[in-house]
């Protein structure tokens, strides 16, 4: 078992996870997980190419894309002024990682918007703004320990959408995990299924509207609270002088203790 696993491992033997929601084992266990958890933005370097070859590891061990010589897979939405690429650290090592979008009117792009626009352009045009997570993908080698990578993970679109107080969150979803994204943040379906290049399986449009569902989704789930202090180190552009922070190590704890 790698360090990984194991880490996961321990997050869910030291207690049922047959219940979800704010007291439970589950929920303990998340939290106790976070402790050892940390957040990195990845902009450059080697840890932009590690995140870069965890998405074809991943994609790759599940049929959803095929050979690259490379074996790495990134896209122009990467490159993008208003994606935030992420690696999720368990113990030092790469568990995760995710890329977020906030899309505006200033900054209208997102992978979403590359199989969705005629949907949802008018509405950006409105004033409506969205939060897009995208590129969710797991190290093959802990998916018999996958229970909790998906919240520790997901967590940051949460705090994305608290910190951009944006309309709602977006997300472009195959179809075997309709039943989580339901569950846990209350989306729904708005767009019918859709060819999403170079991926092998059609995506759907489903929408979790903020003001609805936010406020429900952290009060059932303790660990996905956070402090403003964390969203900033999260989210904010640092200024031309000033240095990105390393790692982000989760809040949660000291948001719910307060």
């Amino acid at each position: 078992m790698t360090g990984q696993a194991a880490a996961l491992r321990a997050g869910t033997d030291n207690g049922s996870v047959s219940g979800e929601g704010q007291g439970s084992a589950f929920a303990r266990s998340v939290s106790a997980l976070l402790e050892r958890t940390e957040y990195r933005r990845c902009e450059s370097g080697e840890d932009l190419e590690a995140i870069y070859r965890l998405r074809y590891k991943a994609y790759k061990a599940y049929g959803l894309v095929g050979e690259a010589e490379n074996e790495r897979i990134c896209d122009a939405m990467d490159d993008t002024p208003n994606s935030y690429r992420f690696g999720v650290f368990i113990d030092g090592e790469l568990v995760s990682t995710v890329r977020l979008h906030h899309i505006t009117a200033a900054e209208p792009w997102g992978p979403v918007m590359r199989v969705y626009s005629d949907m949802l352009e008018p509405r950006i045009a409105a004033g409506e703004t969205f939060v897009n997570p995208g590129q969710f993908t797991a190290d093959p080698s802990v998916s018999g320990s996958f229970r909790l990578l998906p919240y520790l993970t997901l967590r940051l679109a949460v705090i994305a959408n608290t910190y951009f107080d944006s309309t709602s969150c977006v997300c472009l979803i195959r179809d075997e995990h309709v039943a989580f994204y339901k569950r846990i943040f209350g989306s729904a379906q708005v767009g019918l299924a859709r060819p999403y290049p170079p991926f092998t399986v059609p995506v759907m449009l489903y929408e979790s509207n903020c003001e609805e569902n936010m406020a429900k989704t952290v009060a059932r789930y303790p660990f996905f609270r956070s402090t403003f202090a964390e969203r900033r180190l999260l989210f904010q552009r640092p200024d031309a002088d000033e240095l990105a922070p390393l790692t982000v190590l989760p809040t949660a704890k000291y948001r719910v203790a307060a």
